[in-house]
């Protein structure tokens, strides 16, 4: 279901309708409480609530850090990852005239392909899974690699750093392909700990008096916007490739850009 979320909705919508969603459904709860329990209006229990209510905020700040902070190093992994992988394809690109004109051209060609075809199955890798024109054009580079006949120290030389920028970018390639696959968000147990932490800020907001009631409102809506906030972030970080927060094509595009002819 966030899967889905992060896919079709705008971050921008997203966070709206949290928002309204959280705020106006707790706003509806408070009114029911003062109106079916107008005895809490008299605030003796706000002695109570003023103690607890520091510990439930701090253990719930405390867990929302943690896990923004464990995926948002998940999202930093994988930009690192595609950035390794457009480097290597960026080295190899810079490199290949270090080799004959017939060899360059070739190498030119499969690094252009391998780099439009992984550009554009962007949005099918996001979820773990590999176009067949991306692996064709990276075997495509890799025989080329294989049939290169150095013919001086300098061109053996530059053979090995590119094989090993080869393997590099392969490798990059299968990390990523397998981040986005088993980064499938957190499991629902600790959803489940999200949103009860949630809902207990929530009530002891509710609960507790502020004496007025459009300043009791006021700090209802403020610590709404809070949680729904911090739902967004869970829910938009919790894929990788996928939303705003995630990482992009863009060093695949660096690599199109840097063998594309200048114009």
């Amino acid at each position: 279901m966030t899967r889905w979320i992060v896919i079709n909705l705008p971050s921008w919508l997203l966070l709206a309708g949290l928002v309204v969603v959280v705020a106006g459904g707790t706003a509806v709860f408070q009114a029911v409480v003062r109106h079916r329990f107008p005895r809490l209006k008299q605030g003796g229990h706000n002695d109570a609530a003023t103690f607890v209510f520091p510990v439930v905020a701090v253990v719930y700040g405390f867990l929302i850090g943690f896990i923004v902070l464990a995926l948002w190093g998940q999202v930093n992994v994988a930009d690192q990852t595609t950035r390794t992988e457009g480097a290597a394809a960026v080295h190899l690109a810079r490199g290949r005239n270090a080799f004959g004109k017939t060899e360059s051209a070739r190498i030119r060609q499969n690094l252009l392909g391998y780099g439009r075809a992984a550009a554009a199955e962007w949005p099918l890798a996001s979820t773990g899974h590999a176009a067949p024109e991306a692996e064709n054009a990276l075997n495509r580079l890799q025989s080329t690699y294989e049939n290169i006949k150095p013919r001086s120290d300098a061109q053996r030389t530059f053979l090995a750093s590119s094989l090993a920028s080869l393997r590099e970018l392969s490798l990059a390639r299968t990390e990523r392909l397998l981040e986005a696959r088993s980064n499938v968000g957190p499991p629902l147990s600790l959803w489940m700990v999200v949103f009860l932490t949630s809902g207990l800020v929530l009530g002891f907001s509710v609960i507790f008096d502020a004496g007025q009631a459009k300043m009791h409102y006021g700090m209802i809506a403020a610590v709404s916007v809070l949680v729904a906030t911090n739902l967004f972030l869970v829910t938009e970080l919790s894929y990788p490739f996928l939303g705003e927060f995630s990482t992009s094509p863009e060093p695949l595009h660096e690599l199109v850009e840097v063998l594309s002819p200048t114009r």
